[in-house]
């Protein structure tokens, strides 16, 4: 059937069949490559970064105290509900896209747009809050070398100030161009191969899961339980402190653990993406969380938690500790860590652009491989030079609250999607099922909207105090996402027109193949 032919009231909510889904999971060319334990580090390597070392300081100082411990169980609990979802779709649908090819599936196009452009808030901007603390962190380890860069190369075009009457936004003259140039490199490596990349990311996990677990072994001693004093500070209104400000704390350091889903995006690269994908899920969500938890115990031990609201907590901790040697170690780790969450974010969305692209929703340049190395290396070096830009002009207060809520939002319907799949096809084989029944998406759907709520008042509440900033930038974000599909994804989409999925193994870089298989086509033979 026809885009033209398609009645107009159902158009927005056609959804591609299992047995497609199956058969792009079949025909893809991307190179399978990766295995259980890259899984794992994929998701390990993601998720251990900003979190720890950006954000938690700001949710420390800002809101939660030295309570940011229970935000993180919060936020924990937020995720493993929808982890186990994830889980679940990943081993029935093991495909490019993560929630985005999903969505497709159980709820329609319409849906799979909103989520694949929440993605983009997911795995793009979060890739540039991370660029953001990695170039304070650069900062930081070179200064101890002696090298100084002009503080107009690492502040971002906007930046936040404290006032007496709150945090507004305003342009600083600079641009953080320390952070692009972090992004640009990651880029490059990402468009050289899948399997190259995940090395690369497998030593660094080492590396800073090592160093981080020396921080805990070492900051033991040098704690002060009068800094844990009181736990949960008393609410100095809205959410400073109190159980107020744990809510809200919960939100900031939530988008944290948007690596665990990053796994789910590898599935058309992993070996045996049925049982190895929910490993690498639900594992890297368990093991981070237990590090991240001990981690914010002795950086609230060490330093007072109001003078934590900086880039760089950790290596403000170990300066406080005064081992030169040691805040060295540490801020090289830091460093590295933050690298491999760049290179995982950008590869995460290049692939549901890919996948985006391959269903005619998004330009077909993003689906294009290269000959060599099977990688989408023209989407990858747009998206790149993106992120970078974004990077350079966005601060990380800004960036953190909106992969927040893209996060959540993701998170919501992935939950809803493995309901209806649930209800239109019980009899689907699912090497992996989500325990409790329903309880488990219902769950994930709860503590979802538990993170989006706090998010949206706190934006409403800047706009009526005048900061307009986080306000404007959302509703354009949502306002481009329309135009974009109305204008180019409406008219392209390959469902829309009936047609099947185009294959990858064109003549070269410079072309996709554009081969039919009849999947959903009346004029095939098929």
């Amino acid at each position: 059937m026809s885009a033209d032919a398609a009645p107009r009231g159902n158009r927005l909510f056609l959804k591609k069949s299992i047995e497609q889904i199956q058969h792009e999971s079949d025909s893809h060319q991307l190179k399978r490559s990766l295995g259980p334990m890259n899984l794992l580090f994929l998701g390990v390597g993601c998720i251990i970064g900003a979190g720890i070392y950006v954000m938690t300081g700001n949710a420390a100082a800002n809101f939660a105290g030295p309570a940011v411990l229970l935000s993180f169980v919060l936020a924990f609990f937020a995720c493993v509900f929808a982890g186990l979802c994830y889980a679940e779709l990943a081993s029935t649908m093991p495909v490019a896209g993560s929630a985005y090819t999903y969505s497709y599936t159980a709820l329609g196009e319409i849906f799979a747009w909103t989520m694949g452009w929440l993605l983009v808030l997911e795995y793009g901007v979060a890739a540039s809050t991370v660029a953001a603390g990695w170039s304070a962190n650069v900062v930081s380890l070179l200064h101890q070398f002696g090298m100084i860069i002009p503080v107009e190369w690492t502040t971002s075009f906007i930046e936040a100030q404290t006032t007496a009457g709150g945090t507004i936004f305003a342009p600083s003259g600079g641009a953080n161009i320390l952070g692009a140039v972090g992004i640009l490199t990651v880029t490059a490596l990402l468009m050289l191969g899948v399997s190259e990349s995940a090395s690369v990311n497998n030593v660094i996990v080492l590396i800073k899961v090592g160093i981080l677990l020396l921080f805990i072994a070492m900051g033991i001693a040098f704690i002060n339980v009068a800094n844990w004093t009181p736990f949960i500070p008393a609410n100095e209104g809205g959410f400073k402190y109190g159980w107020p400000g744990i809510l809200r704390a919960s939100t900031v350091i939530f988008f944290a653990y948007v690596g665990f889903e990053a796994v789910s995006t590898a599935a058309a690269e992993a070996r045996n993406p049925k049982k190895d994908i929910p490993f690498g899920i639900l594992g890297s969500l368990l093991v981070c969380t237990l590090i991240y938890m001990a981690v914010a115990a002795v950086l609230t031990g060490v330093v007072p938690f109001r003078e934590l609201g900086v880039p760089a907590p950790i290596a403000l901790a170990v300066d406080k500790m005064g081992m030169g040697w040691f805040s060295l170690l540490i801020k090289v780790g830091t460093v590295a860590g933050l690298s491999s969450v760049m290179l995982i974010l950008t590869y995460a969305q290049s692939r549901v652009f890919y996948a985006m692209a391959r269903d005619g929703l998004l330009p077909r340049f993003f689906a294009i491989l290269h000959s060599k190395f099977r990688t989408p290396w023209v989407g990858t070096l747009i998206l790149g030079v993106v992120i970078a830009f974004a990077a350079a002009m966005l601060p990380i207060d800004i960036l953190g609250d909106l992969v927040s809520l893209g996060t959540a939002t993701a998170f919501c319907i992935v939950c809803v999607s493995v309901l209806w799949l649930r209800r239109a096809r019980p009899d689907m084989e699912r090497p992996f099922r989500a325990p409790g029944g329903v309880i488990t998406p219902l769950l994930g759907i709860f503590f979802a909207l538990a993170m989006i709520g706090p998010l949206l008042f706190d934006i409403y509440a800047k706009a009526m105090a005048g900061d307009m900033i986080p306000a404007i930038l959302l509703t354009g974000y949502l306002i481009l996402g329309a135009l974009i599909y109305i204008g180019y994804g409406y008219r392209n989409s390959r469902l829309g027109k009936g047609l099947g999925q185009i294959d990858d193994d064109g003549p070269g870089p410079g072309a996709l193949g554009a081969q039919l298989h009849g999947i959903g086509d009346p004029k095939s033979p098929d």
